[in-house]
Formats: C-alpha cells, structure tokens, sequence
C-alpha cells in the first residue's frame, strides 16, 4: 500500500539521528485517515487494509523499504537554549515522492521512548494528536503553509498527564522536518560541514533555483529565501487570528511550514495580547509577539550560517545583520497585502495599512470575533448590516470606521456584489474553534465516540462555503465553554 521510500535523511552520516524502531502498543485501532492525501502521496488504495494500516500507522510494523530514525536537533525553548532536544516521541520513516514529484516525509508522532525521549515516556495522549489532526487540516484548506495529518490510531494504552488519558499515534507528513534547531545543533558543536550538509538538503529540497549559485551567494539567498518564507507564513497567521503558542527555534520549520501543533488555537475575542498557551506565563509567544518571534528565530538560524557565508567573519556578520534586518520591512509587506485583501482592496493606496489597523481597533473596542468579524463585513459593503454589528458589544469604532471603508471601496472601480463575493473567498467562515475542538476530544477520550471528531473535519474541509444546517460550526463559544488555555500534551 505505501509508496516507495526514499531513504534521503536515513542516508546521512549517522550523527544526525538515532536509529530506532517504534514501540509497539497493545491494541491500535485506525481512527482517522486522510485518503485524499494518501491520493496525493501516491498511496494504492486498492490493496487498503485497515487492520494492518493501523499496524503500520502505530508502529506496531515498519512498511517495507522505511528505516526509522529519530532524528537530532537543537532549540531555544522560551528563549533558553538547549543544545540537544531531538524527536523525543516521533521517528520518521523516510522520504517518499507525491504525485507532483515532491518529496514528503513520513512521520510517526507518539511512537514511543527514543534515545533523545530525556526520561519521558514518548508517547502521546488523543487529545493533542486529535488536535493536530483537525488544525493541521483545517490550516492547509485555510491555504496556509502547513504539515498534514494522514492518520489518527488509538493505541489502547493509557498515558499520564495531568490525568491519565487514552494513548494514539498520529502520521504527520511534512516537506521535511529540517528546523532551526536542527541547525543549532551541529552549530552548537562546531561541526561546520554538518550545517553545511543541512544547508545543501534544504537548498536541493526547498530552495532548488539556489543550486546553481556559487557558495559566496548560495548560502546568503538560503537565509533571504527562509526569511522570505517565514514573514509570508506568519502574516498568514495573523490574516487568521491564529496563535502557534511554541515558536521555538526547533518549531521553525526551513521550509516555510507551520509545524508542531501543540498549545495553538484560533482568537475570538480579537485582543493582540491574547495568549493560551498553558506553559506561556510571561506571554512570550502572544499572538502580536509572533512577527517578532519569528524574526528572533531567523537570527539563530543566520548565527549557524555564518562560516558558511563568508571568509571573513565580519563580512559574514554583515550579510546576515542585513538578512534579518531586512525582514521586519519584508512582513510588513506581507502582512497589509493579506489585510489588503481581507478589506476587499486590490489596488494600493497610502493609507490602507491606517484602515486595517483601525478596523482591528474597532474588533478590539467591541470585543468583537475575529474571524466573524471580517466575515460579516462582506455583507456591509454598501450599507450597515445588523449580523456584523451584532458582535460588537459597542460598535462606536466600528460606525466610524465603515464610512471610510466604503469610500476606499468606491475606487476600487468594480462592482460591490463582486467586492462581497472576493472577500468571501478570503475571509473563512468555519475555523477550528477551541471549544469545539475539545468537545470532540472530550466525546472521543471520554466515550470513544469519534463521530463529533469526523463532522468537524467535514465542516472545516471547506472553510469559506456556507454549509446550511452547520450555523453551529460558525459561533464562537457559549459562555460556559471558553477555553483560555491550551495544552501540548508532552
């Protein structure tokens, strides 16, 4: 049924990993599997078994031609550095090439005690692998830069966090699991040729026009093309209200994906300073820290490159200042385009950056959601509209501000239904709201329930479509179901 592997990271000298096969679990049962992405893998369907693809998808056995690893790297976790953290409770399987000649890793979540695991158990509780499951999904429908979840298996065993909980594995696939931290790793030790050798796989794998650059220009355009990658991700992420919650280094993926879903969630309330995060005490990776954050990570990405990108130390230093001083103009840029488009503008004019950031004032006054509140806004292209104003508990900022709005519309020199109809296809209606999300963890952990979870991934499938019958989906939370703070589940 699997395609075949390519061996590309198992086939690096083997200071870059541990060899390490999963730990079997007592009883997996497939509970989720992504048959579109398995399509798009080059999976053949026709021999799909699901009994033995839970065994593959707990690791319970190896597919034929996939030799697993744990792979090493580094990272600064809250700002802290530890010089070797590595897939504590995943193991990739290797590489394999999609239907559009793209090559994909295939990783295990949750597969049990590895040599880079610290004294933790290596596994992983439903909940967070649930969550993963659904985010991940619902962000790459979002057309957000993401990894992907192909499979959920419980693994009939119980794991201890705050409480004891059902155990599960998830297959996450990724462009490649190369992370600044993987970097700071072989930094950390000197080894100069390992960053270089991490630096040709990400240039071969993501980055392939910069093959044919010279070393005096290769490795600079690496560190111009990851930055260039990581300002246009995180605008996205604000366009969405969404709060990653762990921008650690070993969470910055080179290839311009999100990637480790564990305490995010998506705003309602619109507040910049929101955090939920359960482990964020100082408010660190706030959800307006997060184009900071991002460019913090790029320095200590540029840091391990700096052998590499010039004889001279100083000369080296200088291009890399200019990297990263380059991206914060770079984000900006990305990010009033993605507001641009959320307003319903496609021409450019000198103030619009103003009218964006008053109307998320306005959400701010109001209290408004996020993500209804752009929604809603379509329907108000010409005159008020009683479901927009109905999320503002005071909409005086809002009424100030619409007038102004309609008339940067006005010459944009196209019709208002077309106006409407573009900013429906921008700003999403469904998105995986925190209270939903844990219902259907809860009816999953709780009672093995697992319908609520298979509904919620049909809904968020198409996340700009009215579903008649699904108006529920769209709300935000009662009350009595806010969640302030999410878990990782480490």
């Amino acid at each position: 049924m699997f395609p075949e592997f390519t061996l590309c990271y198992a086939r690096l000298p083997e200071h870059f990993f541990e060899r390490f096969d999963p730990v079997p679990v007592t009883a997996p049962r497939l509970v989720a599997f992504n048959r579109p992405l398995a399509e798009e893998l080059g999976f053949d369907l026709t021999r799909f078994d699901e009994a033995r693809a839970a065994e593959w998808f707990s690791g319970n056995a190896v597919p034929q031609g996939a030799e697993p690893v744990a792979q090493a790297y580094a990272g600064h976790q809250f700002g802290h550095f530890n010089p070797r953290l590595g897939d504590g409770r995943a193991v990739l399987l290797g590489e394999v090439t999609d239907r559009e000649g793209r090559l994909r890793d295939i990783q295990l979540k949750g597969a049990g005690m590895t040599p880079f695991s610290r004294g933790a158990d290596g596994r992983a509780p439903l909940g967070p692998v649930l969550r993963e499951y659904l985010v991940s999904e619902a962000m790459h429908r979002l057309g957000v830069p993401t990894t992907r979840a192909l499979a959920a298996v419980t693994s009939g065993e119980r794991v201890f966090r705050r409480v004891p909980e059902p155990g599960a594995v998830l297959t996450r696939v990724a462009a490649s699991h190369l992370r600044v931290g993987t970097f700071q790793y072989f930094a950390a030790r000197g080894d100069h040729e390992a960053v270089r050798t991490l630096a040709e796989m990400a240039i071969e794998r993501h980055y392939p026009p910069l093959v044919e650059l010279a070393d005096s220009e290769r490795y600079q355009a690496l560190l111009e093309a990851v930055a260039a990658r990581q300002a246009a991700l995180v605008a996205k992420w604000m366009g969405l209200g969404f709060i990653h919650g762990v921008m650690n280094t070993d969470n910055c993926a080179i290839s311009g994906e999100t990637i480790d879903y564990g305490p995010c969630a998506f705003m309602e309330a619109y507040s910049p300073t929101m955090v939920f995060s359960s482990i964020d005490e100082q408010g660190r990776y706030a959800f307006r820290n997060q184009p900071w954050l991002a460019q913090w990570n790029l320095a200590r990405f540029a840091e391990t490159l700096i052998p590499l990108l010039d004889p001279d130390q100083k000369r080296a230093v200088e291009k890399a200042t200019a990297v990263i001083e380059a991206f914060e103009p770079r984000y900006e840029a990305e990010w009033l385009a993605v507001f641009r488009a959320k307003l319903g503008l496609v021409k450019e004019e000198e103030g619009d950056r103003a009218l964006a950031e008053a109307f998320l004032d306005a959400l701010a006054a109001g209290r408004a959601d996020f993500t209804l509140g752009f929604r809603r806004l379509a329907e108000a292209v010409e005159e008020d509209a009683p479901p927009l104003l109905a999320l503002f508990e005071s909409d005086g900022a809002l009424q100030e501000w619409l007038p102004r709005w309609r008339e940067r519309l006005s010459r944009e020199g196209v019709g208002m239904e077309e106006v409407a109809a573009w900013m429906n296809a921008i700003n999403p209606l469904y998105i995986p709201r925190n209270h939903q999300v844990e219902r259907v963890i809860a009816a999953a952990a709780e009672h093995d329930d697992f319908a609520p979870f298979a509904a919620l991934t049909e809904v968020l499938a198409e996340p700009f479509t009215e579903q008649p019958g699904r108006e529920a989906y769209a709300q935000p939370a009662p009350p009595t179901e806010r969640v302030f703070r999410t878990f990782c589940g480490t």
